[in-house]
């Protein structure tokens, strides 16, 4: 019975964020440009804040 309340719980959180980003998303293009290049921008600092998994050899 425990696994149906967790996965009824993944459900209905599913749920709830499916909800928050049909509200979030833009109604004009240019909102959805604009949001869009926010999302690259903001995927590019993570990127840059990992550490990398392998030196780079300088030949």
């Amino acid at each position: 019975m425990h696994s149906d309340t967790h996965l009824l719980m993944h459900h209905l959180r599913a749920a709830e964020l499916e909800t928050e980003a049909r509200a979030a998303l833009p109604r004009e293009p240019r909102e959805l440009r604009a949001q869009l290049g926010w999302i690259l921008v903001e995927l590019g600092l993570r990127l840059t804040q990992q550490a990398p998994r392998r030196q780079a050899r300088l030949a």
